[in-house]
């Protein structure tokens, strides 16, 4: 039966079909010895001779799927040209060739699918099959009624119009709240330009579950198998895959990881300081200097003040200073203050003598 090229790539596990599509233009697939590079063309998996990088494809690689916890910085890709960690540093460990279903941002956290299996990988991703995806995302303020109304009825973005298949008042926090959301897309960012269209950008993106997949009892960068009956709940999701009632467990708390303590280089070890020419030299203690270091010639102990006679320093000695009465006028007076008399008291006179109002005439 043949199929096309792309198809047929996804199938084997090497990558999505869009991958895939890169991987033929790039001129890296060769079909019967010929490298091909248009789309469209369909093969045989069973008689013709598909090669990836000079690698024959084999059969088709037994399927397996995993659910990983993937954890804030990181991004979601097995390999990035600029080293940034990626999630190949948490499933280093599966020994077949793996790939992610979708995405997380850098800065978002939760359950993603893993799996080698591109049919899957693409119903679950295509918007046709409204796949289910819950977030919980921790906004800034606390939204009222009115604005969660608002964003259940829908939001018109610069990429077309978006509503979401639930909105639901998770948790109040201090200054935050948690807001759960459902949607059915897999937009770049879709999530934080909905909280951001009402005015409530978010500061925490966390999703416990796709496709009805949960993190549940993993924690960051852990993995894990998915049971049988998980696998075909995948093979099936839709919109009609019910989602889980009631709270969800929370994030654990971020604590910022402070930075190793580096190691204080020794005195002599240091670079000379800012506006010296050379590094600072080890001074000899106290006890190794001369008394006279620094100094043009040794210090003179110099005699006790009982020994100084009365007038050292000064030009002659002290004066006594004549007392207030042997002291010449003041200034501007022509003779010493003279006591003045003190003025006679007046004549008091009696209460009783002392004139009533004056009376109006008539």
């Amino acid at each position: 039966m043949e199929l096309r090229l792309q198809k047929v790539l996804a199938q084997a596990g090497v990558a999505s079909r869009r991958k895939a599509e890169e991987l033929i233009t790039a001129g890296r697939i060769e079909v019967n010895g010929k490298i091909v590079r248009e789309m469209g063309l369909k093969v045989d998996p069973q008689s013709d001779i598909v090669k990836v990088d000079g690698r024959v494809l084999g059969e088709r690689e037994q399927k397996c799927y995993f659910v990983l916890y993937k954890p804030t910085g990181m991004v979601t890709t097995l390999s990035d040209p600029q080293g940034r960690p990626t999630i190949k540093d948490c499933i280093g460990t599966i020994r077949e060739r793996v790939f992610a279903v979708g995405r997380l941002d850098w800065d978002a956290e939760g359950a993603l699918i893993i799996t080698n299996d591109g049919e899957l990988a693409n119903r679950l991703m295509h918007p046709r099959y409204q796949v289910p995806r819950t977030y919980l995302a921790k906004v800034k303020g606390e939204p009222d009624a009115a604005t969660l109304q608002k964003l259940r009825d829908g939001v018109r973005l610069e990429d077309g119009f978006i509503k979401p298949e639930q909105v639901e008042l998770e948790k109040e926090a201090e200054k935050n709240t948690w807001i759960r959301l459902v949607v059915a897309e897999g937009r770049p960012h879709l999530v934080k330009r909905l909280c951001a269209a009402i005015g409530h950008p978010v500061v925490r993106l966390f999703r416990p579950q796709y496709a009805g997949i949960g993190v549940a009892g993993l924690r960051p960068g852990k993995w894990r198998a998915l049971e049988p009956e998980e696998i075909e709940s995948l093979k099936h999701a839709g919109p009609d895959l019910p989602a889980q009632e009631g709270p969800f467990k929370m994030p654990a708390r971020r604590h910022r990881q402070s930075e190793p303590r580096q190691e204080r280089p020794t005195q002599s070890e240091r670079p000379a300081r800012h506006g010296k020419s050379e590094p600072r030299q080890d001074r000899p203690s106290r006890s190794e200097r001369p008394a006279w270091q620094g100094k043009s010639e040794p210090r003179q102990d110099r005699s006790s003040r009982s020994e100084r006679p009365a007038w050292q320093g000064k030009s002659e000695p002290r004066q006594d200073r004549p007392s207030h009465s042997e002291r010449p006028a003041r200034h501007g007076k022509s003779e010493p203050r003279q006591d003045r008399p003190s003025q006679p008291q007046r004549p008091t006179r009696p209460r009783g003598d002392r004139p009533g109002p004056r009376r109006r005439r008539p």
